[in-house]
């Protein structure tokens, strides 16, 4: 029978936490990281594909931490509004960019900003004026109701100590008919107060 455990960390200390992990990523992706990056795990354990990941920049597919790819759940309709929760160094988003074209628009959403360098600095290599990145917490969108097509994320959500909030907010900016597309980390068995409150085991 499950259980609620409330967590009674600091949640803004996890934050900061969270941004300093993934600001090292961003400054240095070969880094001593226990999680799987860059283009080639992605591209032989998650099925993306090379060639396409290989004409994006060095810099936006070295410092990708994906757990899955959301792309690959439902093709993105032309023209559509595409956020993403989490966009890190924006592989994801450019890849969503190319899927939309000019005539749609792609928003990247996170609160790390090494990695929102990375991610604009990639878009404006990139060409792609209709792609851009915004800093936020995904908890709390920055942007109008009813206005996505299609929400993806990718290995996020379970960072997240607001995860209702998180799901809230994305039944709020989904247009009718709209959807989610998210890759995200599972575990199957009840963890213990002291495991759930232990802000490292968050992190990673």
């Amino acid at each position: 029978m499950a259980m609620v455990c409330e967590l009674t960390f600091d949640r803004e200390r996890l934050k900061d936490e969270i941004r300093a992990t993934y600001g090292r990523v961003a400054g240095q992706p070969d880094g001593d990281f226990h999680f799987h990056r860059g283009p080639e795990y992605a591209a032989t354990m998650l099925g993306y594909d090379r060639a396409e990941l290989d004409e994006l920049p060095d810099f936006v597919t070295a410092p990708f931490a994906g757990v899955g790819n959301p792309l690959r759940a439902g093709a993105l309709p032309g023209g559509a509004r595409v956020i993403d929760l989490g966009s890190g160094s924006g592989m994801d988003c450019l890849l969503a960019g190319r899927r939309v074209g000019q005539q749609g628009e792609v928003v990247g959403f996170d609160m790390t900003d090494a990695m929102l360098d990375k991610a604009r600095a990639g878009a404006a290599a990139a060409g792609m004026q209709h792609v851009r990145f915004e800093k936020a917490d995904i908890s709390q969108l920055p942007i109008n109701a009813g206005s996505v097509d299609v929400a993806i994320s990718n290995g996020v959500i379970n960072l997240s100590p607001e995860k209702s909030q998180v799901f809230a907010e994305l039944y709020r900016v989904l247009r009718p008919g709209g959807r989610v597309q998210f890759a995200d980390i599972v575990i199957k068995t009840e963890l213990s107060a002291a495991a759930l409150n232990d802000i490292q085991l968050w992190v990673g």
